[in-house]
């Protein structure tokens, strides 16, 4: 069995570090993993993907449409854009924010009146909450990936413990007051999606 995870949002988010977590949360529990990232202007607001995979063996890092286990959507109207990669099935998480890209200011495109009802009508299994407000109560909007973390901990194949660890001695290495609040976060993010 492998576990296809498919992190998407706006640039600035954490998707990337999001799913370096994964990765590595993944591979102290024994599972070979995989993952592969697109930036694409991801420092002008861009859009960013990223897929994680793992198992016993793994032998790509890309999701195909149709087989992610979990979307985890950073921002609502990305998270609807790559609604078609979960399975049937899946489950997603989604953040409430709402970010205005780049093309949609151009004219070029319209933001979805509501992203979030869009999936649902499609027969998703979606989760939504708001990560933005939770950080913000928190004092750091750096924070809402690992809140996002926290809210979809209890969707893997392994204890929610092992990643709200591997966060917090990352972050604890660089600081341990960070460590201490994006333990807080993980757990705010996990009573959210309760």
């Amino acid at each position: 069995m492998t576990t296809n995870i498919l992190v998407v949002g706006i640039g600035g988010q954490g998707i990337m570090t999001a799913a370096e977590i994964l990765a590595q949360a993944a591979v102290a529990q024994g599972f070979a993993a995989k993952k592969t990232e697109v930036a694409g202007m991801s420092q002008r607001g861009g859009v960013v993907s990223s897929h994680v995979r793992f198992g016993k063996q793994v032998l790509s890092p890309e999701v195909a449409p149709g087989e992610a286990d979990v979307l985890l959507g950073f921002e609502a109207a990305e998270a609807m854009r790559w609604s078609h990669y979960l399975r049937p099935g899946g489950v997603a998480m989604v953040n409430h924010l709402r970010l205005t890209p780049p093309i949609v200011s151009l004219g070029l495109f319209d933001y979805p009146v509501d992203p979030i009802a869009s999936i649902r009508e499609c027969g998703v299994n979606v989760h939504d909450i708001d990560a933005g407000e939770i950080a913000r109560e928190l004092g750091d909007l750096r924070l809402v990936n690992t809140i996002m973390l926290g809210a979809i901990s209890e969707h893997l194949p392994f204890p929610a413990e092992v990643l709200k660890e591997n966060i917090v001695s990352r972050f604890s290495a660089k600081n341990p007051a960070l460590g201490e609040i994006n333990a807080k976060a993980f757990t705010l993010g996990q009573e959210a999606a309760r």
